[in-house]
């Protein structure tokens, strides 16, 4: 495919992407159901979405959290340093741990459910990792020089704390242990790792795919605003804490919409 198809292909998706129905579409994602191959009550929904993210296929790889927390940060570094020269590769890695995310952490063998997985999480998720896939071919991220802009600097501490996800995993309260920055399960999750991509889009805005930033970010506001009903709502008193670590996911993603739609750079 020539690179003016790509060109063409890239301006219907940016229009197409501030469609309603575009968004209309994500909302009757929400209806799919779960699967669970011992069967499962309507009623029974909440009690199995939390079933199977606190027993899901990420937890048995403990031997690849270093791999997935070092990675990302090499990969950012030589972005710093490298630019353009690393992009593909970038996009590449996050095409594949977006892949990772939408199995690992969706699938559970449970007891009660057997085989378990919570549909509409990995539909989305392989949405997310379908626009980096373009994103890959296409190369429209230019990192050759960030934003000159200060005022968005303040999404860097937010997707540091995501990505460190201080937090003890047996008991749920915090635990700002240094170590977590390279040894837990964040880097192989979609909540703490989103965060991160999505603030590297931001900074180097406009000179960024719109498209992938766009997708990526509204899929964050809808995970994000499931987690603070979650941890919030349903259970305040155990998952507070878990809540206040996913906040860095729903403003950084709020913003990275909010721009994804500006017609013209205002700054």
């Amino acid at each position: 495919m020539s690179v003016k198809n790509f060109e063409n292909i890239q301006r219907k998706l940016e229009l197409i992407t501030r469609k309603w129905w575009f968004f209309l579409i994500f909302i009757l994602i929400q209806f799919i159901p779960p699967y669970a191959s011992e069967g499962l009550e309507v009623a029974e929904t909440g009690k199995f979405i939390g079933e199977v993210l606190s027993h899901s296929l990420v937890y048995n790889l403990p031997s690849f959290y270093l791999i997935f927390k070092i990675l990302p940060l090499v990969l950012i570094i030589c972005i710093i340093l490298f630019g353009n020269r690393v992009t593909r590769i970038f996009n590449i890695y996050v095409v594949s741990v977006y892949f990772l995310f939408a199995f690992l952490q969706n699938i559970a063998f449970t007891e009660k459910y057997g085989l378990a997985i919570i549909t509409i999480n990995m539909v989305m998720f392989l949405l997310v990792a379908l626009f980096w896939f373009w994103e890959a071919l296409v190369l429209k991220n230019d990192f050759t020089s960030s934003t000159k802009s200060t005022k968005k600097y303040w999404i860097i501490p937010l997707a540091f704390v995501a990505f460190w996800y201080p937090i003890n995993p047996e008991t749920m309260r915090p635990d700002f242990n240094i170590l977590y920055l390279l040894t837990n399960e964040a880097g192989l999750t979609f909540c703490m790792m989103t965060p991160l991509y999505i603030s590297l889009l931001i900074l180097y805005y406009p000179r960024i795919n719109i498209v992938t930033l766009r997708v990526t970010s509204l899929v964050g506001i809808i995970i994000g605003f499931y987690n603070i009903l979650t941890n919030f709502i349903m259970f305040p008193s155990l998952l507070w804490w878990n809540g206040i670590l996913h906040l860095p996911l729903i403003s950084i993603s709020v913003y990275g919409l909010i721009i994804s739609l500006r017609k013209k750079m205002t700054e």
